[in-house]
């Protein structure tokens, strides 16, 4: 942003309050609706987390059961949203393909009275992960899948779609925690998308489109795909240390490193690492693992860079047959239930959010007729 530098891209600007979520807390932590994120990722499961966002807290054993229920019933698509999905090109990024997934539903099931808002989450969550895989299996095999598979939780029934098998419990169980750790993250450039557009009194699926495509871009949700291309090109630690040295002799941008909140470290960092080794161990890889540690170390001895949630996640995400161009979408499967609980709290006590420009263009100018113009 141009003008007062110190507000660029209005970096430490307060634009709202919010119940949610904190974020960079002494330089480090994450929490959701006062839960650790650490604590989530040990002992909850997305579901639950998925409730509290929505819910502004936990949900007891039969809450939490009734809600696993009624998503297995919201994950079916409507015909009409899989013939759109068939005719978007196969060489389209599937973020598109999400954005207009969620256009057509919209108006194929518009939300109406804004009481309804609870059923459009909650049908939003469901059906994200069956848009995705139905477009992706189409188009690269050829299959129109059933989408309303048994599974009880989002990331088992994406893999399932994906793979056309239960995954195993380490691998459900991996995905589940990557959806928990990408939830919600506070007025991130996706969420505050989604709330300047509620702040108009637009429609729910007006809001996660905008949100989608503010996602899209590569400095907010595409850095995963980034460094899965980065850390495949290299064969050995050695040959990733000496190349990504010369990148940065280059003063090429290297993604996946740093954060724009966060001062000290990503603290989603550590556990997406742990899965990546674990996941390593199991498929007994010696290349993607090693080669990340690699790039990690050469970032921050030289750079003083911290890896992000989205460097170890890559490797996650491949380690678990889950193809490149799918990793930016699985977070849209997951920050949906951020983005929801943001737009029910932009709507219940909603201010037009409208902020005021520094205008740097010329001064007042003289009216020059057109033939007189040089």
């Amino acid at each position: 942003m141009a003008g007062n530098k110190k507000t660029g891209g209005l970096a430490g600007v307060s634009a709202g309050e919010t119940a949610i979520c904190t974020v960079g807390k002494e330089g480090a932590g994450l929490t959701y609706r006062g839960y650790d994120i650490y604590d989530l990722a040990d002992n909850a499961g997305f579901e639950e987390v998925a409730y509290l966002l929505m819910h502004d807290k936990l949900p007891n054993r039969s809450e939490l059961d009734a809600f696993i229920t009624r998503l297995k019933t919201l994950r079916g698509l409507p015909d009409q949203v899989k013939q759109v999905l068939e005719m978007i090109p196969a060489d389209s990024h599937p973020m598109d393909v999400l954005r207009s997934g969620v256009s057509i539903l919209g108006n194929i099931e518009p939300e109406g009275d804004f009481k309804n808002q609870g059923h459009v989450a909650d049908r939003l969550l469901a059906c994200l992960p069956s848009m995705l895989l139905y477009w992706h299996c189409f188009h690269t095999d050829g299959k129109r899948i059933d989408v309303e598979t048994d599974d009880d939780s989002v990331s088992g029934h994406f893999l399932d779609m994906l793979h056309d098998k239960a995954p195993s419990e380490l691998h459900r169980k991996t995905l589940d925690t990557t959806l928990i750790l990408y939830a919600e993250h506070e007025f991130n450039a996706s969420t505050f998308a989604a709330r300047v557009i509620t702040g108009t009194l637009s429609d729910f699926h007006s809001a996660v489109v905008g949100a989608i495509g503010a996602l899209r871009g590569p400095l907010h949700g595409g850095a995963n795909e980034a460094a899965m291309e980065l850390i495949k090109k290299y064969s050995s630690p050695e040959e990733a240390t000496d190349g990504v040295l010369a990148m940065l002799e280059r003063k090429e941008k290297i993604m996946g490193f740093g954060h724009r909140v966060y001062t000290t470290s990503d603290p989603r960092n550590a556990v997406n690492k742990k899965m990546s080794k674990a996941l390593s161990d199991e498929a007994g890889d010696t290349q993607l693992y090693v080669v990340s540690e690699a790039v990690e170390k050469v970032m921050w001895d030289e750079k003083k860079l911290f890896a992000n949630a989205d460097f170890f996640a890559a490797s996650v995400y491949h380690f678990m047959g889950i193809p490149t161009y799918l990793f930016t979408p699985i977070f849209v499967c997951s920050r949906i239930t951020g983005w929801a609980a943001h737009i029910m709290e932009q709507r219940a006590d909603n201010r037009l959010i409208r902020p005021a420009a520094d205008y740097i263009g010329p001064g007042l100018q003289a009216w020059v007729p057109i033939d007189e113009r040089g």
